[in-house]
């Protein structure tokens, strides 16, 4: 007995190092916001006077929980389909929420009859043509893409 309780009491101490090594590396591997923020642009029209804007306020215009500009402008957020993978980067890091709860959310939107989801367009390409061609327009695309005239990137800000 006495030679287990000595093992025991001997190994806590490296089994704590090696738990919270376990679990830096585990905390690394699943702290996306950082490195997710970086993997896409939120792009607005050119004439849209906003430079940069903050989560909150992005979040607010895809959940359509504000629906104007700051100026009183018509907001008119795009989305891309679940299946692109920008769209579950900003998802989690703008709205906080899976692809699966966002679903969710619109699908208890439609019911209550509140509101319906943002547009969906199936490439960055048609993300752009609409943003482009809707003065009031925010959409976001994989960071690096090739955006063309009349469209701007913004600064996501805390």
């Amino acid at each position: 007995m006495r030679d287990a309780a000595h093992v025991s009491s001997t190994s806590t101490p490296h089994m704590q190092r090696l738990l919270l090594v376990f679990a830096g590396v585990f905390t690394l591997g699943t702290e996306p916001s950082a490195i997710r923020a970086q993997e896409f642009a939120l792009v607005v029209n050119s004439a849209n006077p906003v430079t940069s804007i903050s989560k909150d306020e992005v979040a607010k215009l895809f959940l359509k929980k504000q629906v104007t500009w700051q100026t009183g402008d018509p907001a008119a957020p795009v989305e891309l389909p679940p299946s692109a993978k920008v769209r579950e980067a900003f998802a989690q890091t703008v709205l906080g929420k899976s692809l699966s709860q966002v679903r969710s959310y619109w699908q208890q939107q439609i019911f209550s009859g509140r509101d319906v989801p943002p547009p969906e367009k199936p490439s960055e390409d048609d993300v752009l043509a609409f943003v482009r061609a809707n003065p009031g327009a925010i959409g976001y695309v994989t960071r690096g893409a090739s955006l063309g005239r009349g469209v701007k990137v913004v600064t996501l800000v805390q």
